[in-house]
């Protein structure tokens, strides 16, 4: 099985966009066409901002044409760990935020007219074993004012031990609905932003003068200042659309690690997804073969018709990071870390971007601040990265191996993909060295490497 284009990538033809070819000027500029860019962008100029959009390749390329599309709250067993790490307060603002993104979606539609296949419907996190998390998880939802109920029973076509139900959530086609925002703003196309400095924006055949810069580019590709590089890591997830599956009427996330299935309609498709696993540690069985084989048992007259990966950006805590770049970079903004949430993110996101734009709230505590920090579990995560950057760094300079050109880590071969993966930071490659993601920004130096 061969990973191919999403099924949104196939049921849309997307409009062209120039590449920028000279000097301009403009208040704000966002780098990055995918979801968060674009809302960004779209209410920036709602405020009255002479905004432009600048990407790297084609206007949602990116994550926003491989993600599974679901608008919601509802984030797996998290509430009861927020309200644990940053107390009700900041649990309060994540869970405000997220609530008040699905309406904001419902609102965009209906003023805009846009059709892409919006759904109001249930999302359900669901467990096999871990009942007792989930009835936490109800209790902490509940005390930060989200509607949830707890199930013994779902239709899913397995036993659980206990499923969580959050009403009124939302589904829909991400690239129909960026596709009509995107008519609607300045966008260049091809245009990949070589370096920054201060508020003057360098690309290969023109640049920017901006006021204000936001960098909306899934990964942030400027490692100094910020240092997102060593507060991140990437991971893998699958996804395959089923024809002739059963039709389900919510959505559906499950929080165990060995059955952690994520499941939503498409029209006359079921999108089921899994098999997570972080950026070039190549997992010991093909993710597509598993999904098949998962697939064929809880649905055996089912046939896969599509096919497709994602990539995410996970950040210590599992919360975004959406604010000032850095203390250094007064003009500087960034959102990444959507840590799979991405469709919510990337609302909350845009609209924390413009009230810290134009409202001057930038000295607000907000718990996606980029410049928090909890000793907690979090720190342990952010050791872990620290080594397995580390140890391949150490590689890299011992061994053979091809080199990822952002940091020198090496290079893993993922045999499924055919692709080059860097374990540090998440870059992709294609077999040839042409870089496929960031937060390198050049091809390998060596081309046609030995797999």
């Amino acid at each position: 099985m061969k990973n191919g284009k999403s099924i949104w990538q196939k049921t849309i033809e997307q409009k062209n966009y120039p590449q920028l070819s000279s000097t301009i000027k403009r208040e704000a500029v966002v780098v990055g066409g995918g979801l968060a860019g674009i809302l960004t962008a779209y209410f920036l100029q709602s405020r009255g901002v002479d905004v432009a959009v600048l990407e790297a390749d084609r206007v949602g390329s990116g994550q926003t044409a491989n993600t599974t599309a679901k608008i919601t709250s509802q984030h797996g067993a998290v509430y009861h760990r927020l309200i644990a790490w940053f107390g009700e307060d900041g649990a309060g603002e994540y869970a405000l935020r997220n609530q008040k993104a699905i309406e904001d979606y419902a609102q965009i539609i209906s003023k805009e007219r846009i059709d892409c296949d919006f759904q109001r419907l249930p999302a359900y996190l669901y467990t096999k074993k871990q009942r007792q998390v989930l009835k936490q998880e109800e209790a902490a939802a509940r005390s930060l004012g989200v509607p949830c109920r707890f199930h013994n029973e779902t239709e899913l076509p397995f036993e659980i031990g206990g499923a969580l139900e959050f009403e009124n959530q939302a589904q829909f086609h991400p690239l129909k609905f960026l596709t009509a925002l995107g008519e609607k703003l300045e966008i260049y196309e091809k245009t990949p932003v070589l370096k920054v400095e201060g508020k003057r924006i360098f690309t290969p055949r023109g640049g920017v003068l901006a006021g204000t810069i936001v960098f909306a580019t899934h990964y942030p590709f400027i490692n100094r200042p910020g240092y997102y590089f060593m507060r991140m890591h990437q991971e893998r997830s699958y996804a395959a659309a089923l024809e002739n599956a059963q039709p389900l009427k919510g959505m559906y996330y499950g929080i165990d690690a060995d059955f952690g299935w994520s499941f939503r309609c498409a029209r006359e498709k079921l999108v089921m997804g899994g098999c997570n696993h972080r950026t070039g540690m190549i997992p010991g069985e093909d993710p597509y073969r598993q999904l098949s084989k998962q697939a064929k048992i809880l649905w055996p007259e089912s046939r896969i018709s599509d096919c497709w990966s994602a990539q995410d950006c996970m950040t210590a805590d599992h919360i975004p990071y959406i604010g000032k770049f850095s203390h250094k970079t007064p003009d500087w903004y960034v959102a990444t870390g959507f840590n799979k949430w991405g469709m919510t993110h990337s609302m909350v996101s845009a609209r924390l971007l413009t009230e810290k734009i134009l409202d001057r709230s930038a000295g607000k505590k907000s718990i996606f601040s980029p410049r928090r920090f909890k000793w907690s579990r979090g720190t342990a995560a952010m050791l872990k990265d620290g080594a397995i950057s580390g140890k391949n760094l150490f590689l890299a300079w011992a061994g053979a191996a091809p080199k990822c050109p952002h940091l020198g880590c090496r290079l893993n071969w993922n045999p499924y993909e055919k692709k080059w993966e860097c374990q540090c930071h998440g870059s992709r490659f294609d077999e040839d060295g042409a870089l496929l993601a960031g937060p390198s920004q050049t091809d390998l130096l060596r081309k046609g490497v030995k797999k």
